[in-house]
């Protein structure tokens, strides 16, 4: 194939156009999200390869990638179960064994002694001396040799039936195509705006601004570098080049969040301006409203009286009163002929809202129905039918948004733990609720606090509420991290605690024993613990039990039936057994931050002093110590947050590719927050002095995920 007769933009120029591109390979191309030329220009490099230099064998050195010529001085065919190469290289400054263990036709004879090889690949010590494991190689002829390469080698993620020799050359055809004025890449940041936005910035920081390149020239640096750029720089993104990308990328997210809070406030919803049965609720309730419940439910209340659609976030650290919130919204929905949907991420949390909200909305005439996926046969058919006549409140798991679930009249969707759900569920559940385009009114609860960084983009434009208040009579939590070695002291403790008539969790992070992760499980643990006292009820609670099993044994240990709740880590959130004073986490390096501090919080909900010990199995890495001093050393649901994102970054604080918004290809929102306010301020020159810019900009970085966000 040839390259356009006439410059063309890169977006409109098909894959099969490349060499050796057919519908086959451009299939497998599609998978890796590449469609055009546009998208294969942005299809960034993960590392690089030097291939620009020939390294003697002599200075040859364990870890290191290199490439190597010399000649063949042996090479023999191993018979095992699987046949092997191995062969041997020299240049006259040392020796390299090369092995391949998968050979094909006629490899052998390319290995011939004498013959002038060219091999790159990692340098491993062996017993028998250093060795490349699978190199990739070139026969050199004698006289001849290849001439090497000006640029690092690039090296793409890639998909099934895509080699990365092959997405090499593609990339390599494109750029000589740009490179000779064939294709046209379009700048849709002006080099004049950019360079004002980013002046303003880092002259605001007391630096001076770098000069970043067009967006074509930042492209090419970065598929193809020289040896003497910064690698390093461009690796970690801090390359002029990579920061022209990045700003470029987080404008584009700036122009989508802002696009769709516009596009919300243009929508319908059913004000919902009844408040007496909320009222009523207020006024039952055996406990007053903290300071701040009552400021988050004023807010709460003034939003549902509108006519377009609420979407706001309330977050509160794990204990805080989120439920209450969403009780009395979902009063105000009901006094005013709504229905409302509670979606909860288990069967456990599901279960325990469904009867929370069932003895506080019971004594005002409020139908509870709760629907999961356990519920089935004629109770299933019935709960299905008392949604459909109009019941109150509907509270359930995933179950909620299947086909055959139909609502009366639903005007609020509460997501709790917002997070676990993936955007496809949580557009599920809300078209559910839309009629005529009106749509319902949505109410995120998160007892993960969303760390300012995030909230100034991925959250930006949503309200936020914050229950910063613990009720009162709370006690706070003390931790301790301690070396599994300790065990023993630990289980003392334990059984000194229940006997004296308080209550423990003791949590593991595996259900059951398995070889390959040294952790201790739930059910061994359960065992041990269960044959060491006698005189203390040990229960058991993991995600493999039944439904009904699970129940039995949560309704024991909140009786107080049961003193010693060995569990998995589904207790994380919705239990609350006030007289639980005890949190046991084992292994606690293994699990993240906030994880670990939601579990913390199931404890600490009475007046009794409380302790959380994180058993820990040493050596611990420089993250797992950061993760545990955090934990000890403060309870702030929003410092832990923070901490949370610098250590393991968005994706996992909200759910890897929950939203598209999340989906960031070269920014990082930890690493480049400071490039934030550069964003916000391009965006806003962009939208007044070049809207269509600023459409093609959302487009090309966040394609077809833009609708998602506002799930």
């Amino acid at each position: 194939m040839v390259a356009p007769l006439k410059p063309t933009n890169v977006t409109q120029v098909d894959l099969t156009r490349l060499r050796g591109v057919g519908p086959r390979t451009a299939e497998s191309l599609n998978n890796l999200g590449l469609f055009n030329l546009g998208d294969l220009f942005f299809h960034l490099p993960r590392s690089y390869q030097d291939r620009t230099r020939i390294t003697p064998m002599g200075e040859l050195r364990h870890g290191v990638e290199v490439l190597v010529e010399g000649e063949i001085q042996q090479s023999s065919v191993i018979r095992r179960k699987r046949p092997m190469l191995v062969a041997s290289i020299h240049d006259g400054t040392g020796f390299l064994g090369l092995r391949f263990f998968h050979l094909f036709k006629g490899q052998p004879q390319a290995f011939a002694a004498g013959t002038q090889m060219r091999c790159f690949g990692e340098v491993r010590a062996t017993p028998n001396g250093l060795e490349m494991i699978h190199p990739s190689y070139q026969r050199v002829t004698p006289g001849k040799a290849a001439q090497l390469p000006q640029h690092l080698t690039a090296v793409y993620p890639i998909g099934q039936g895509v080699r990365q020799a092959d997405l090499q050359r593609y990339v390599l055809e494109a750029l000589d195509w740009l490179a000779a004025g064939h294709l046209i890449i379009d700048d849709l940041i002006p080099q004049e705006l950019l360079h004002q936005a980013c002046a303003q910035a880092w002259n605001g920081q007391g630096a001076s601004a770098p000069q970043l390149p067009d967006l074509a020239s930042a492209l090419r640096l970065i598929h193809q570098p020289r040896a003497s750029d910064n690698i390093q720089a461009i690796l970690d993104a801090k390359h002029p080049a990579c920061q022209r990308l990045t700003m470029e990328e987080l404008t584009a997210h700036y122009l989508a969040i802002r696009q769709m809070n516009q596009r919300r406030k243009q929508q319908q919803s059913p004000p919902l301006p009844d408040t007496q049965l909320a009222e009523q609720l207020r006024a039952q309730l055996p406990f007053g409203l903290t300071g701040a419940q009552q400021r988050v439910s004023h807010e709460v209340e003034y939003d549902l009286r509108r006519s377009h659609p609420t979407l706001r976030l309330v977050q509160g650290d794990v204990g805080s009163g989120k439920t209450v919130i969403a009780a009395l919204a979902a009063c105000q929905a009901a006094a005013s002929g709504y229905q409302t949907a509670i979606l909860a991420p288990t069967e456990l949390l599901a279960e325990q809202h469904a009867r929370t909200l069932g003895d506080w909305l019971k004594p005002l005439d409020q139908e509870v129905v709760w629907l999961s996926g356990s519920v089935k046969g004629k109770a299933r058919n019935q709960a299905l039918a008392r949604i459909a006549a109009g019941a109150s409140v509907v509270v359930g798991t995933h179950a909620l948004i299947q086909s055959n679930v139909e609502f009366a009249r639903l005007g609020l969707v509460v997501i709790d733990e917002q997070h676990r759900f993936g955007v496809g569920q949580r557009l599920a559940l809300r078209t559910k609720g839309q009629q005529a385009e009106v749509h319902p009114h949505q109410l995120m609860l998160t007892a993960t606090p969303i760390p300012r960084t995030l909230s100034m983009t991925l959250y930006a434009g949503i309200e936020t509420s914050s229950i910063d208040q613990r009720p009162p009579g709370r006690q706070p939590i003390k931790t301790v991290a301690i070396n599994g070695q300790r065990r023993g002291e630990v289980e003392a403790r334990v059984a000194e605690a229940c006997r004296a008539g308080r209550q423990a969790y003791w949590v593991c992070t595996l259900v059951e024993d398995n070889e390959e992760i040294p952790a201790q499980a739930a059910e061994k643990a359960f065992e041990q613990l269960q044959q060491q006292w006698s005189d203390i009820r040990v229960g058991l609670v993991h995600g493999k039990m039944k439904p009904a099993d699970k129940e039995r044994q949560m309704s024991a240990f909140r009786d107080g039936e049961i003193q010693l709740l060995v569990a998995t880590t589904v207790i994380e959130v919705g239990v609350d057994v006030p007289n639980a004073s005890l949190m046991i986490i084992e292994n606690a390096e293994r699990l993240g931050l906030a994880q670990l501090h939601q579990l913390r919080g199931r404890v600490g909900r009475g007046s009794e002093a409380s302790s959380c010990v994180l058993l820990y199995q040493a050596p611990l890495s420089q993250t797992a110590q950061k993760r545990l001093d955090t934990l000890r050393n403060t309870d702030d649901g929003f410092k832990i947050a923070e901490m949370d994102l610098e250590l393991r970054g968005p994706g996992e604080l909200l759910g890897k590719r929950q939203t598209g918004l999340v989906q960031l290809r070269v920014a990082d929102l930890t690493r480049d927050r400071d490039l934030l306010p550069v964003a916000e301020a391009l965006g806003e020159a962009l939208l007044h002095q070049a809207p269509m810019q600023a459409q093609a900009l959302i487009h090309r970085w966040l394609g077809g995920n833009v609708a998602f966000a506002e799930a």
